[in-house]
Order: structure tokens, then C-alpha cells, then sequence
């Protein structure tokens, strides 16, 4: 008998769960775009999108998903035959390489696997040997979505400078931002993506791209630039529409504005930074259970090292692919997919699942996301370990 009826719940990394305040935001008729209120909310999200990634400089707004922050981002940077050099903890740092490759950028990587952070020693021995000052850009993923491998943003930074080299630093928040604690100024970073449906918790359609006063004199001229790709006349906007090279996104517009609010002057971000972090802790204190008593375990082993929006795991000869489905058709609860950790169609494959816990979620959806995982462990008699979710409460009832 299936007990799906009712809500169903998308547990899974994005797009994440939308707040009923947002939604109702957007459900509005269409506004004025030339003149009146949208113009005054837009200089507001402009400031607070600052303000969530502790910016000084300069943001861009583009109708696009994160893939489209990727290629804004590259095409201010480079021109047709520079280099640059690309981090990779997971699919998506992979990507983002894969997406400058095909643009004409030649892209030297440095792979740390899908269960480790960068290592800064690694990254300052590769820069040391660039003596030509080839490089132009270090490309570094925040948080990967598919390994959930956490970053030190700062530590890279600190790898670039001890190697002497002027290489700009950019980093992808797309799984991060508004979830894991990230500083663009303090940090040293000059280029960063993120896009609206994950921590912002607004539908997918925005692409967004912070740049410092350094990379904007530093492109100026890039090779690869467009049109419709050129933050130029974006954050240096004389007319209202330039900002989003046409008409602007008018109710994404209202969906951020709210959210951003519900971030930035109502949570704070230091405690939704924390309120992450907790969740995330009590995810993996239910799979470190699990896992005690069955071929269960978290992709990423060292607790430091794990995100506080997404947390992949594995269960052995299929037993995640067999959950999935589970939890969906029997409990209304949809876990993401594993993406990255082993060749599509390959036994393998089955093996990943990734479990979002990002934005607008709080102690009582994960909580019970967990108690359906593992309500489906004992309903596919898949071999677990005990007291996974009394470990969890106990990481909630902490605090």
C-alpha cells in the first residue's frame, strides 16, 4: 500500500523548497519596466545580493540557470587561448572546466577525486611552475554538488598568493551561497557565480555574477565577451534595462527580494550559516549509523570537509537507486540522483544518492525526510546499522 498521498517533498539539491512568502511575491500582475516601484526593489536587490556574498564590488543579474553564470563568467575573463587552471572535487567542478574548454579557453586541471577538498599545497606547487604567468584564472567549486566536497576558499586564495602569481580567483557558490558561510571580500576573491534555486530559494531563471573592482580592469577587453554575456553594461548600467541586456526578470525580482529579506534582516546570516551546518551534521550522524550495521556510507568521509546544503552518500549493489524509488513511490519523499560518482549504466550506478538540505528547510523536513529513508531501509530489508535516527535527533536536540 502506498502512503504517498498528501504533500510531496523534493528532497533533493536544487531547485530547493520556495517559501509560500516568495511564491506569493511573485504572484502578481506584470509590472511597470520603465519607471516606478520594480526600479526602487531592483536597487534593493542589487545591494542585498551584495550583502549575502559580503561583496563590496560589483554584481550582474542574467536570465539564465547556473550553467549561464558559468559562461558570463567565462567570457568576461578570457579571450580565445588563455589559460586557466581548474580545481575538481566533483561533476561540477569538472564541468565548469569542461564548459571553458569548449569556449576556447585552454584549461590545465588539478583533480582531488570526489572526497576530498582541494589541497592548497598542490594548487601553489602548479602555480610556481607556470614561470610564463600563463594562467590567468584559478577555477574553484565552492561546494560540488554531486560529491558534496566542501572547499577552503580562503586557503586557496592564500595558496595563490604565497606562489607570487597574479592569477585571479574564481569560485563557484551555485550549491553554496546562502547555506555555507562564504566572505567574497575577507576571502580574496575576484570573480564568483551562484544562481537563484538553491540557498536563495527562487525558482531556477537567474544566473549571478559577483566581480571586484581587480577583475573588471583585469578582462576589460576579454576576447570572448558578447552582447548579451557582457557584465560591462550591467553593473555600470546608465539605463534601467541595461542591467538585464533587455527586459528585466520582474518576478524573479520579487521572489529574491523576498527571500533575500528573509536572510539577510530576518534569520541573519550567521545563523542561517549555523542552522546548515546543524542539519547537515544531522544527516550525516544518521548515515554514520546506518552504516555501522550495512554497506552504507557518506561520500565524503572527514566531517570538516562536508557542505551544509547537500549530502552525498552511498548504498552498496543498488541499494540507493532501490531507495530512491521507495521513498518516492511509497512515501511522497523524492531523493536526488548520484551524479559523477560512478559511469552511467554501470552497475555502480545505483550505488549514490544525494539528500538537499538547502534554503528554506528546517529541523522537522530533514528529520523526516531521514525517518522515511529509513522506514524504506526496512521495507527493502536493505542491511543498516541502528539508532540513525535517534543519532539525528540528538544532533538537533544540540542545537
Amino acid at each position: 500500500m502506498s502512503l504517498a498521498q498528501g504533500r510531496s517533498y523534493l528532497a533533493i539539491p536544487g531547485p530547493s523548497v520556495m517559501p509560500d512568502r516568495v511564491l506569493r511575491a511573485m504572484h502578481r500582475a506584470a509590472p511597470n519596466i520603465y519607471e516606478g516601484d520594480l526600479i526602487d526593489l531592483t536597487a534593493r536587490v542589487m545591494t542585498d545580493l551584495r550583502r549575502v556574498a559580503l561583496c563590496s564590488g560589483h554584481v550582474a543579474i542574467y536570465l539564465a540557470n547556473g550553467h549561464g553564470a558559468w559562461e558570463a563568467a567565462i567570457s568576461n575573463l578570457f579571450s580565445r587561448g588563455d589559460t586557466a587552471l581548474s580545481l575538481i572535487t566533483g561533476r561540477f567542478g569538472l564541468g565548469w572546466a569542461q564548459h571553458a574548454r569548449s569556449l576556447g579557453v585552454t584549461v590545465e586541471t588539478l583533480d582531488f577525486g570526489i572526497k576530498a577538498p582541494v589541497d592548497p599545497a598542490r594548487v601553489e606547487a602548479a602555480l610556481r611552475a607556470d614561470t610564463a604567468r600563463k594562467i590567468k584564472v584559478v577555477l574553484l567549486t565552492h561546494v560540488d554538488t554531486a560529491s558534496s566536497v566542501l572547499n577552503d576558499v580562503a586557503a586557496v586564495r592564500a595558496a595563490i598568493d604565497a606562489a607570487g602569481h597574479p592569477a585571479l580567483l574564481a569560485v563557484d557558490c551555485i550549491a553554496s551561497l546562502g547555506c555555507d558561510e562564504f566572505r567574497f571580500d575577507d576571502w580574496g576573491v575576484d570573480v564568483m557565480v551562484a544562481a537563484s534555486q538553491k540557498g536563495l530559494m527562487v525558482p531556477p531563471g537567474l544566473g549571478l555574477v559577483w566581480v571586484s573592482d581587480k577583475a573588471v580592469a583585469a578582462c576589460k577587453g576579454a576576447g570572448l565577451v558578447t552582447p548579451y554575456w557582457d557584465w560591462g553594461p550591467r553593473i555600470f548600467a546608465q539605463e534601467y534595462w541595461q542591467q538585464f541586456g533587455g527586459t528585466a526578470p520582474t518576478h524573479h525580482l520579487f521572489g529574491l527580494a523576498e527571500a533575500l529579506q528573509m536572510i539577510l534582516d530576518e534569520e541573519g546570516l550567521p545563523q542561517v550559516w549555523a542552522r546548515h551546518r546543524t542539519l547537515s551534521r544531522s544527516v550525516a550522524a544518521a548515515f554514520e549509523a546506518w552504516g555501522q550495521g550495512g554497506d552504507i556510507a557518506l561520500n565524503v568521509p572527514v566531517a570538516a570537509h562536508r557542505s551544509g546544503a547537500v549530502t552525498a552518500a552511498r548504498i552498496g549493489q543498488g541499494g540507493a537507486a532501490r531507495l530512491r524509488a521507495w521513498c518516492e513511490t511509497e512515501a511522497g519523499v523524492t531523493l536526488g540522483i548520484g551524479l559523477g560518482m560512478a559511469a552511467p549504466g554501470t552497475p555502480e550506478a545505483g550505488d549514490f544518492l544525494r539528500i538537499g538540505h538547502m534554503g528554506h528547510v528546517n529541523a522537522h523536513m530533514v528529520l523526516g525526510v531521514l525517518a522515511t529513508m529509513e522506514a524504506g531501509l526496512q521495507a527493502l530489508g536493505l542491511a543498516h546499522g541502528g539508532g540513525g535516527i535517534q543519532s539525528a535527533a540528538a544532533v538537533i536536540a544540540a542545537g
